[in-house]
């Protein structure tokens, strides 16, 4: 052994003195070998001097070769050599980790154990979304970690956190992923299915996610949490339909609106003005009169969970989209439709035509109030 590492040390020096960057790469090769082969059985002084050797041989290649590709390839291969290795050199791993370079700095964000909380903060602060990425694909991330990745607020770095079960997650970071995940339904149920979600996220979440995002959600829900799951989801639901169905005074919005009829200042532009200011029962009315319904066809639409059935009358009112959207706002006060539910209400909307639109309508006045109207389509 003594007589290899005096080889290495005669191969070192030659190389530096050649200025040569292949005699270098060549020489980090059976450096980092001998290492791999014997490092479980050295002390830190000689993993000390080891790291000496690669860091003058990485000052070479970066000196000497910085702008060519050969340089990136040889420290992304040492890096790769390194990550897995627990008595790395820590300075050279520490270096390799804030290398600009995602190739480099890659294989130890993602495996060593030679970088501490602190060295992670530091990067996930200064260093663009590949290096933020491959910190989130640690096996065991530290809060302090990822409350400074996810304040980035990369969705990319939300979603591998969200998949990752040895990432450990604060409130205030959950809090930053279910803003996002309010427009982004898969990231929805990434974190619903989360273990470690506080259950008052959870059910905040539930509150506002669309329908198909909660049969998602236990679809794929493991079975220990599933019955949780489950709970919140009908919680949510009694929620949203209590706060839809508190006692409202109808009596003296009817009047209102049946003024307004007579004066001929009824239609679209009122009603949209009813809805932009949350005039809930003034909405209702306005809604029912200008579809040639009642209220008693209008209301439980409004109240429904589901948005597909109030589009009916909508398209019998003539109304357009923008119109149509201030409706659905118009709802619930937390506001229940996400970017991506609206997006496909549209689709069915231009889809719908009034002919089939008044059918509906006119089926559903026979109908009994306390049934809930069938689907669209």
């Amino acid at each position: 052994m003594s007589d290899t590492n005096l080889s290495i040390a005669d191969e070192v020096e030659a190389a530096v003195a050649a200025c040569s960057p292949d005699k270098c790469f060549e020489t980090m090769r059976r450096v980092i070998a001998l290492f791999s082969a014997s490092a479980g059985n050295l002390n830190e002084e000689q993993v000390t001097l080891f790291g000496d050797v690669l860091d003058r041989l990485i000052n070479t290649i970066e000196l000497r070769s910085l702008a060519e590709i050969g340089a990136r390839v040889a420290l992304a291969e040492l890096s790769a050599q390194l990550a897995p290795i627990a008595q790395a050199p820590t300075p050279v791993v520490q270096r390799l980790a804030r290398h600009d370079e995602i190739s480099v700095a890659g294989p130890v964000l993602t495996e060593s154990a030679r970088l501490s909380p602190q060295d992670l903060v530091e990067i996930a602060q200064s260093k663009g979304e590949p290096h933020l990425l491959a910190i989130s694909s640690r096996w065991w991330l530290k809060e302090i970690v990822t409350d400074v990745l996810l304040a980035r607020r990369f969705k990319s770095v939300s979603h591998r956190l969200m998949k990752n079960p040895g990432a450990r997650i604060s409130p205030a970071g959950f809090a930053i992923v279910l803003a996002q995940a309010e427009a982004d339904p898969e990231l929805a149920v990434e974190t619903g299915i989360r273990v470690d979600l506080p259950v008052e996220l959870r059910n905040q979440l539930l509150r506002k996610a669309t329908e198909t995002v909660r049969a998602r959600l236990l679809s794929r829900a493991p079975p220990h949490l599933f019955e949780d799951i489950r709970k919140a989801i009908s919680t949510a639901s009694v929620s949203a339909g209590r706060e839809m169905s508190n006692e409202r005074d109808f009596a003296a919005a009817s009047y209102l609106v049946a003024q307004l009829k007579i004066e001929g200042r009824l239609d679209e532009e009122l009603l949209c003005d009813f809805a932009r200011k949350r005039r809930y029962e003034e909405t209702v009315i306005a809604l029912a009169e200008l579809s040639e319904s009642n209220v008693d066809v209008v209301r439980p639409l409004m109240q429904s969970l589901r948005s597909d059935g109030i589009l009916v009358p909508c398209k019998v009112a003539g109304l357009g989209w923008d119109s149509v959207k201030l409706v659905l706002d118009c709802r619930f006060s937390s506001g229940a439709t996400s970017p991506e539910e609206l997006a496909k209400l549209k689709g069915e909307y231009a889809k719908l035509s009034a002919g089939d639109a008044r059918r509906l309508l006119k089926l559903w006045t026979i109908r009994s109030p306390s049934q809930p109207a069938p689907k669209v389509h």
